[in-house]
C-alpha cells in the first residue's frame, strides 16, 4: 500500500504576526495598538472573512483599511441581533400554530402517532429528536409532567423543547390539509411557501445564534418567492430574500416596522461608510418593498 506523505501543518502565528500577515497582503492599520487587541478577542479568521470584499487575488485594495474590516464586523454582529429578535417572534408563533392544531385535530398526543403525517420514517426521527431534547431538558414544565404524569407529554408541552430547526421539519411533515390549514388561516400563502420560509428563517436563525457572518455571504438556503418578488430582482442567495419572507411572517406590523427597519436605517446610517448593500443583497429601494 502506498504510503502518503504526512499533511505538515503550518505553525500557530501570534497576534503580532498576524496582524503583519494582513500587512503583507497590503491592509492599512492606522492603530496597530486597537488591531492587536481586535485580533484577540477575534479568531483571525473570523475577522478577515469580513475583509474578503476588500482585496483580489489575497492583496487588499489600495486604501483598504484594518478599521474597515472591524468595523464591518460590529455591523454584521448588530445586524444578526436585529434578524434575531424578529426571527423569534415567527418560532413563537409557530410553536402555537402547529401544536393548536395537532391538539385539536388529533388529540393531546397526537403528534406521537405517525398516522398523523405523510412519511413515516421523517416521524420517527422527529420522535427520536424529541426524546432526546425532553430527556436532556431542564424545563421546570418537562419535570412537572414527569413527577405528575409519569412522562406522558402532550403536544402543546412537547413542542416547547423543539429547535426550529426540528419545528420546520415537524411542519413540513404535517398532512397537506393540515399544512394548508395553517398557512391559510394565519398567513394566507399556499403551505408549499410557508415550508420553504420556516427551513431557510431555521437557517438563518442557527447562523445568527452560532455568531456566523452575513455580510457578504452567499446562503446555501434560497426561500421559495412568488414569481413578482423574483421579478424584482430578488436574490434568493442573500439575506435580503430572507427578510423580504420574515416581513410577511410578522403580523405586528408596527412591530416589524419599529423594532426592525428602524433600527436598521439606524444602524445603516453609522456604518453607510464601510457597508456595500448588494453585499448582503438589498436593492436601492429596499425599504420601500420591506414596508409593503
Amino acid at each position: 500500500m502506498e504510503q502518503r506523505s504526512p499533511i505538515t501543518i503550518k505553525p500557530p502565528a501570534t497576534f503580532e504576526e498576524q496582524l503583519q500577515i494582513l500587512k503583507r497582503r497590503g491592509l492599512i492599520v492606522e492603530d496597530e495598538d486597537f488591531a492587536i487587541r481586535a485580533l484577540q478577542r477575534i479568531n483571525y479568521y473570523r475577522l478577515s472573512a469580513y475583509g474578503l470584499s476588500l482585496k483580489h487575488n489575497d492583496q487588499y485594495h489600495q486604501g483598504a483599511t484594518f478599521a474597515q474590516i472591524h468595523a464591518l464586523y460590529e455591523f454584521d454582529h448588530r445586524f444578526r441581533y436585529l434578524i434575531m429578535e424578529m426571527t423569534e417572534q415567527v418560532e413563537i408563533a409557530f410553536r402555537t400554530h402547529i401544536s393548536y392544531h395537532i391538539a385539536h385535530t388529533y388529540g393531546p398526543l397526537g403528534h406521537l402517532e405517525s398516522t398523523n403525517y405523510e412519511y413515516a420514517a421523517y416521524h420517527a426521527a422527529f420522535l427520536a429528536e424529541l426524546d432526546k431534547e425532553i430527556n436532556r431538558s431542564q424545563e421546570i414544565f418537562i419535570k412537572h409532567h414527569f413527577e405528575k404524569y409519569e412522562g406522558v407529554i402532550p403536544v402543546w408541552v412537547a413542542i416547547e423543547v423543539l429547535s426550529f430547526g426540528a419545528l420546520s421539519k415537524l411542519y413540513a411533515n404535517l398532512k397537506n390539509e393540515d399544512k394548508n390549514h395553517i398557512a391559510k388561516s394565519y398567513y394566507q400563502v399556499p403551505a408549499i411557501y410557508l415550508e420553504s420560509w420556516l427551513k431557510c428563517l431555521s437557517y438563518v436563525r442557527n447562523i445568527c445564534a452560532h455568531y456566523g457572518r452575513l455580510y457578504n455571504r452567499p446562503l446555501t438556503s434560497k426561500p421559495r418567492l412568488h414569481p413578482k418578488a423574483k421579478k424584482l430582482g430578488i436574490r434568493q442567495d442573500r439575506i435580503f430574500a430572507h427578510l423580504y419572507i420574515l416581513k410577511q411572517l410578522i403580523s405586528d406590523r408596527n412591530k416589524w416596522n419599529n423594532s426592525f427597519i428602524i433600527q436598521f436605517q439606524s444602524l445603516l446610517a453609522e456604518f453607510e461608510h464601510v457597508v456595500e448593500l448588494e453585499r448582503i443583497g438589498f436593492p436601492e429601494d429596499w425599504e420601500k418593498l420591506l414596508r409593503k
